[in-house]
Formats: C-alpha cells, sequence, structure tokens
C-alpha cells in the first residue's frame, strides 16, 4: 500500500506558492512556515489529504500579524473598556500610519536642531482648552494622577473626601495608587457627606495638594454633600496649595448630553489649578492622560524624572492631535445618534434578515456611555431582536459581533455601531445563521 506521506509537498515548495506572497509581506515568512508546518502535521495524522494542506493553510491566515481581532460592537456600550473604548477616527488611524515611519516627532526642520516632542499635539491641545495655561500628554489618566501626587506631594499629605476614594477597572484603587508614589493620604469628610470646613481643618504644612475626584462609575444619592471645585479653588489660594481635579472622562468642553459629567474647561474657569482627563473616553482619541493647569506645575510635572517613563510614543501624539483638531470622532457621533434614524436602519436589516429567513425584529433599545461615565445616564436606541442562542455564535463568527442577551433575546443594538458597518453586520448574522442548518425560533417583538 502506497504511504499517503509520501505524497506531502516540501515545506520550501509551498512557502514559494504565490498564493502566499502577500501573506508572507503580512506576516513574515517564519509564522507562514510555522502554519504549514502545521498543516503538515495534519496531514501526517490523516486528519487531511495532503492536496488539502494550502487549502488548510490559507484558511488559517489571520487577517494580521496582530492576534487582536477587529469585532462590531453591538452592544449598546459607547465606551466598551473591554473593547478597547473609543474607536479611532478615519483621521486618527491615518496619522497614526504617518506616525508609525520616520518623522520630525522630537526634530526643529528648519533649525536642524533637537525640536519639543510632540509640539504640534501639544498646541492642538492648548487650542482646544484655551484656559489651560500648560499641557502636558502621559499615558493613561491613572499615570497623570499618580505623576501629579509624586511631584506634588511625595512625602506629604494628599488632602482628598473620604467620598471620593474611587475603584477603578480591574480592582485598580485610587488610594492604593496615590499611596505607591510616596504620599499620605490626609482622608475628611465622610463617605456621604464632606464640606468646606472638613478641607479647612486638614491643609497644613504638610499638605502637598488637594485632590478633587469625579466618582465617574458611581453616584451616591440621598443625604450627601460635596464640596464644588469654586470653593476648594477658593480655599486653597488662601492657603497656598495647589487644588488638582480629577475630570476622567475625557471630555474638555460641556457636553449638553451629559450635564453631571464634569469637563475640563469648567474646573479650569472655577479655578483648580490642574486638571486631569483621559484620551481614550469621551474625548474619543487614544489611550492617554491629558493634564492641563497652570504653567508652572505643568511645567514641574513635566521636568520631573517619572514623567519620562510615563510618556506616550509618536504613534499616540499623532491620534490625540488630529482627534482633537480634526472631524468629529466615532465616539461623538454614537452619542449624538438620533434615535430615530436608529430604529430606522433596525427595521430594515430586520426586513432584510426576515428576507433570508432569519426570525429578526426591531424594537427600541437603552444605550449607555460606559468607560466609566456617566453611570446613570440612558441613551435612546434601536437594536435588532434575534434568538438568544444566535448570541454565541455570532461572537465566535468573522466578524465576530458582540450583541447582549436580554430577556431571551439576542440584542444588536446599532448606537455603538457606525452605519458603515450595517452590510458587515447583516452578512454576519446571515454566515451564521445558515450555517447553523436550523432556522432559529422567532424572536419575541415589541420593545
Amino acid at each position: 500500500m502506497t504511504d499517503h506521506r509520501r505524497s506531502i509537498p516540501r515545506t520550501d515548495v509551498l512557502l514559494a506558492d504565490p498564493r502566499l506572497g502577500e501573506a508572507r509581506l503580512r506576516l513574515g515568512t517564519e509564522r507562514v512556515k510555522g502554519m504549514i508546518i502545521a498543516a503538515q502535521r495534519r496531514a501526517r495524522e490523516g486528519e487531511i489529504t495532503p492536496g488539502e494542506i494550502m487549502t488548510a493553510v490559507l484558511a488559517a491566515l489571520p487577517a494580521s500579524a496582530a492576534g487582536l481581532r477587529p469585532v462590531i460592537n453591538a452592544t449598546g456600550v459607547l465606551l466598551h473598556t473591554n473593547l478597547g473604548r473609543a474607536p479611532l477616527s478615519a483621521a486618527a488611524r491615518q496619522a497614526m500610519e504617518l506616525a508609525a515611519g520616520v518623522t520630525d516627532i522630537e526634530f526643529d526642520l528648519a533649525t536642524g536642531s533637537r525640536g519639543r516632542r510632540g509640539r504640534t499635539a501639544l498646541a492642538a491641545l492648548a487650542a482646544a482648552v484655551p484656559e489651560a495655561e500648560g499641557v502636558h500628554v502621559v499615558n493613561n489618566n491613572a499615570a497623570a494622577l499618580i505623576l501629579a501626587a509624586t511631584a506634588l506631594a511625595s512625602g506629604r499629605e494628599v488632602v482628598i473626601s473620604r467620598g471620593e476614594l474611587i475603584e477603578i477597572g480591574d480592582g485598580f484603587r485610587l488610594p492604593e495608587l496615590l499611596v505607591s508614589t510616596g504620599a499620605r493620604l490626609r482622608e475628611v469628610g465622610t463617605t456621604n457627606r464632606s464640606v468646606t470646613r472638613d478641607y479647612a481643618a486638614a491643609i497644613g504644612p504638610e499638605t502637598g495638594m488637594v485632590l478633587k475626584v469625579h466618582p465617574s462609575n458611581y453616584q451616591v444619592r440621598g443625604f450627601t454633600s460635596a464640596v464644588p471645585v469654586t470653593e476648594l479653588a477658593v480655599l486653597c489660594r488662601e492657603r497656598g496649595v495647589p487644588l488638582v481635579a480629577d475630570a476622567g472622562s475625557g471630555l474638555l468642553r460641556p457636553e449638553p448630553l451629559l450635564p453631571e459629567e464634569p469637563d475640563v474647561t469648567t474646573w479650569l474657569r472655577q479655578g483648580a489649578d490642574l486638571v486631569t482627563t483621559s484620551g481614550d473616553k469621551l474625548l474619543g482619541g487614544p489611550q492617554s492622560g491629558l493634564l492641563f493647569g497652570r504653567a508652572d506645575l505643568v511645567e514641574r510635572l513635566r521636568r520631573h524624572p517619572l514623567a519620562r517613563a510615563l510618556r506616550v510614543d509618536k504613534t499616540t501624539l499623532a491620534a490625540l492631535e488630529a482627534t482633537v483638531g480634526g472631524p468629529d470622532t466615532p465616539t461623538r457621533e454614537a452619542l449624538h445618534a438620533d434615535p430615530a434614524a436608529l430604529r430606522g436602519r433596525a427595521e430594515k436589516l430586520a426586513a432584510r434578515l426576515c428576507d433570508r429567513g432569519i426570525d429578526a425584529t426591531a424594537v427600541d433599545s437603552l444605550g449607555v456611555v460606559g468607560g466609566g461615565g456617566a453611570p446613570e445616564v440612558s441613551l435612546r436606541s434601536a437594536a435588532v431582536a434575534l434568538d438568544e442562542g444566535l448570541a454565541a455564535p455570532l461572537r465566535r463568527g468573522e466578524p465576530p459581533v458582540l450583541g447582549r442577551v436580554e430577556r431571551g433575546r439576542c440584542l444588536l443594538d446599532l448606537r455603538a455601531v457606525p452605519e458603515a458597518d450595517d452590510e458587515r453586520l447583516l452578512e454576519a448574522v446571515i454566515g451564521v445563521a445558515e450555517s447553523a442548518g436550523e432556522r432559529p425560533r422567532s424572536a419575541p417583538t415589541g420593545g
């Protein structure tokens, strides 16, 4: 009997196949070679025939050299932390691609000497927030707070309300972050109530800074009080200590749809000496931490040795500049999406799915901001309701589609899905439903 393993093509022959030329450029020769060897192994074990090796290799080729997979966010959460928060605008992506090459990131072409790193990005941020005398960028908002606490209060006290000692994502707690800088916490007030005299009693010779934190991922209701920035600013000026305010959610200016979310411009106008916020939340940019405020404080932070360890790379600076100075971001477009238009899209998608024999219904829905912002704000939206059993196959499909299961239905909420992705979403649902070999049960109507 002839051993079929003798007919397995050699690795070098398969690697030279023209069909793998683009993959070698995209993934690298060694990675493609490893996939060929894995397919040859499957053939030797009888799982596939020698003639199917190239088909198996081509089917297994990933879209890029990175392990990340692009997904469609149909959860209704605009800033989904597990999905990378804000999707970047086309302008920001283009800027990142440009910056990935050789650029003048830290070089002055006019003089031929070293230039200020990220000067154009910093200028764009300064133009977006004219109230700020100085601007600095680090790699996330927690880093901004750590830099401020280290530069201003290491070995000294940070005065902060007990009601603002928050826990952020993945179990990280603000008190632990602050203490890691060498600062000591001077807690004032109680969990639900802090008043100006609490701060006044705590500020003294050991005070390095007063910290005001917006608890953006929860709200305390009932018998509560918190001291506004305006009152703290007056007290801090009288006592000669800096007031640092963490706005957190990435708003540079007031947002009418989110009146409870503080913004950098307003807090600076109200007297904060330094305001920190995120670049990858409602601002809609890349992960970064932004610091705005008094020129002397920003320069003190910028020159601190820790700033070097927390600085961002050239692609982040480029994306940030394009985000601030470019067109509306996908996050802003999703936030301001018209509920009636979303409903119209859902109805069209549901009708086309029904035409293919797939049970689908357009329903009203409620989206949320996510990303630790605006915890009690609901955004009117619309969704395509499918059978609950399609949720897992859609998540494992190509492209992966993430919806949410609610009251026995798989809801594909369109609030965070750009209209340009409707066709991809439709094809993904059709592919999953038809490959299942059976029609899902009817999705309940209404909503």
